[in-house]
């Protein structure tokens, strides 16, 4: 018998898909919605509006996946498209996630080390190594969740104190709706809208939170649950995102994580730019650890690689040096962090689309699992709209 949807069960079911919404509120989102904010105002709110329904819709599916066949989105695949087409389809998924999380690490460990060079003063070089052998160390012996949860919980703060800043902001509750279903793509903005989607909808997270499902047991997940948690926890970091966007708009000269410090500082106090520069911290250093972690663990599921194993441990050693040279380099943090969250943008289009081909498998998930024509509609929607932005961009940019 199906599980029925309790008040316990549907909370613990929120908590658990939290994961995915603390995944996305990382250094990309706090930079992409406030510069957001900053330079258009509120006519890219759309685009966190269709960016967080999209996520929904999105890993939903991965996670149907897992509950309807006990396999997750990677393995589902590599069982669908056998032989050499198979290996190429695999190595391709593979190298697009790989990609997109060596090119977030980079924002993540500039994210992090802006917060703490924010909080300490201290220079980046050293603050940069230090960061990074922690992160190898953890990664190392294995003991990251239990910490990224709390720095979840300490972003999750952060995003509490800009609700507050935002409710301080000259916008009206008609302007504010209107701005939210009203497509707009003002000159100059594509590539913050790419940004937007590439830091919200984040690919590694279909496999991520496929992967992750209770999918046999008694620690099994219902549909009912499944969707009750994703849902309420991806609007709830949705909204955060939109908070941050609309504070965004107290800054209207050119974004700096000083000035946002500065800002929360005179609307709050000096505890709220101190909490602003370590939220910014926990952002980064938890998403430091999930996305190499997120890349190890798409090689295991689409090639096989075994946990653990010497290749294993190489995927994300390299995801980490990636971001470790960047933030060598003293690169400047905030156009690298847009920049590698429009590359993550621009990637999603060739996820999905496997996605998408999995879920309308009848054969594989049967018609109560399959995609209904509303879910077709939704999906197909996000895969096409992403696909169009992305090839805009990559057009603008060799003209």
């Amino acid at each position: 018998m199906p599980k029925s949807l309790s008040l316990r069960s549907g909370l613990g079911s929120v908590l658990f898909w939290s994961v995915i919404s603390a995944a996305f509120i990382g250094p990309g989102s706090v930079t992409a919605c406030a510069i957001a904010g900053s330079k258009f105002g509120l006519q890219l709110l759309w685009v966190l509006t269709f960016a967080t329904l999209g996520t929904v819709w999105l890993q939903e599916a991965a996670a149907r996946i897992t509950i309807a066949t006990g396999h997750d989105l990677g393995q589902v695949i590599t069982q669908t498209y056998a032989g050499t087409k198979g290996r190429w389809i695999a190595w391709g998924l593979f190298l697009a996630i790989f990609l997109g999380c060596a090119a977030y690490q980079a924002g993540n460990i500039l994210g992090a080390v802006s917060g703490l060079a924010l909080l300490t003063g201290l220079p980046v070089p050293g603050l940069t190594i230090g960061l990074g052998l922690l992160c190898i160390v953890l990664l190392w012996i294995g003991t990251t969740q239990g910490l990224a949860n709390f720095l979840g919980i300490i972003v999750f703060a952060m995003g509490g104190a800009f609700v507050y800043v935002a409710f301080g902001t000259p916008v009206t509750s008609a302007e504010l709706a209107k701005a939210l279903v009203t497509p707009n793509i003002p000159s100059g903005s594509l590539l913050l809208i790419n940004s937007l989607i590439g830091t919200t909808i984040v690919p590694y997270n279909l496999f991520f939170g496929s992967s992750i499902v209770p999918a046999g047991g008694s620690s099994a997940q219902s549909l009912s649950e499944m969707r009750l948690g994703i849902w309420v926890a991806v609007v709830l970091g949705g909204i955060i995102s939109v908070v941050l966007l609309l504070a965004g708009l107290l800054i209207p000269e050119d974004f700096s994580y000083p000035h946002m410090a500065q800002v929360l500082t005179d609307r709050l106090g000096t505890w709220a730019g101190s909490l602003f520069a370590f939220g910014l911290f926990a952002a980064g250093f938890a998403s430091s650890l999930t996305a190499p972690l997120a890349a190890a663990v798409t090689a295991q599921s689409l090639l096989g690689v075994q946990k653990n194993s010497p290749v294993y441990r190489a995927i994300w050693l390299i995801v980490m040096g990636t971001g470790l040279t960047f933030g060598l380099l003293n690169v400047t943090p905030i156009p690298v962090i847009v920049a590698v969250q429009a590359i993550n943008g621009i990637l999603l289009p060739f996820v999905t689309v496997f996605l998408f081909a999995a879920v309308n498998n009848r054969k594989l998930l049967g018609d109560t699992y399959c995609n209904s024509v509303g879910q077709n509609v939704a999906m197909g929607l996000v895969v096409l709209v992403t696909a169009i932005l992305g090839l805009w961009n990559v057009w603008l940019a060799f003209q």
